[in-house]
């Protein structure tokens, strides 16, 4: 892992990686979206207001999954100081805020006709919504701190401990009453038809590649940043 802690050595690497991450994941997530609008039924009880699990699924995923690379960027940073574990955290917190944010929106709107109801303070939803002040309350401790680039030792604990969110959003329309629906797909199966569910594969692996393109785009600019500064600073020392 260590290998990587060079910059020159993680650009060699993000810069050609970029946008084939960009171009493949616009690319299945059109493919998904036009899949799911055009090919696909509309649900026998919901209709064709289904159709927005193609967005909110990937939202809700990414949602989750980038706090979970906070927190491993947060154990990396404490554990091994990995140079770039600080950058990544701060390049992962905004992708990740704001696909929480499109999860909750969208989720609203589903739930508007579904439910009757544009929210509801049930487990899964409340708990969502906890995440996203998780990523507001992340994002100001790291601008609080001096560090350049990287993010102070709080702000990476605060990644750690607010993983605890994570089995909660999980786990909550199992251990309370709950107008969402339960787990629709688990280790054992899916409890959506294939009819509708084969297009949101390819929604959740493009938008997946989408936010891989974002956080590298968002650590070479940080670099860059770092660089750019210390150049300056050498240059006003003379």
């Amino acid at each position: 892992m260590h290998i990587y802690a060079n910059p020159l050595k993680f650009l060699s690497i993000a810069r050609p990686l970029t946008p084939w991450l960009a171009l493949g994941g616009l690319l299945l997530a059109i493919l998904g979206g036009y899949a799911g609008l055009e090919l696909t039924p509309p649900d026998y009880l919901q209709g064709e207001t289904v159709r927005i699990l193609y967005v909110h699924v990937p939202a809700a995923w990414l949602g989750m999954g980038g706090w979970l690379a906070l927190a491993i960027a947060g154990i990396v940073q404490l554990v091994w100081r990995h140079p770039l574990a600080g950058i990544a955290a701060r390049a992962i917190a905004l992708p990740g805020m704001v696909f929480c944010a499109l999860c909750l929106v969208t989720g609203s709107i589903w739930g508007r006709p579904t439910w009757g109801t544009w929210w509801e303070w049930d487990g899964r939803m409340t708990s969502m919504l906890v995440l996203l002040f998780l990523y507001l309350g992340f994002i100001a401790i790291a601008n609080a701190g001096e560090e350049r680039g990287s993010v102070s030792k709080v702000a990476a604990i605060y990644a750690i401990v607010g993983a605890i969110n994570l089995p909660i959003i999980n786990r909550s329309v199992v251990w309370w009453n709950s107008l969402h629906q339960g787990p629709s797909i688990t280790l054992s199966g899916s409890t959506i038809d294939s009819a509708i569910l084969w297009p949101l594969w390819l929604t959740l692996g493009g938008f997946s590649l989408l936010f891989g393109a974002i956080v590298l785009m968002r650590m070479r600019a940080i670099i860059a940043d770092i660089r750019s500064e210390a150049r300056l600073k050498r240059l006003a020392a003379r």
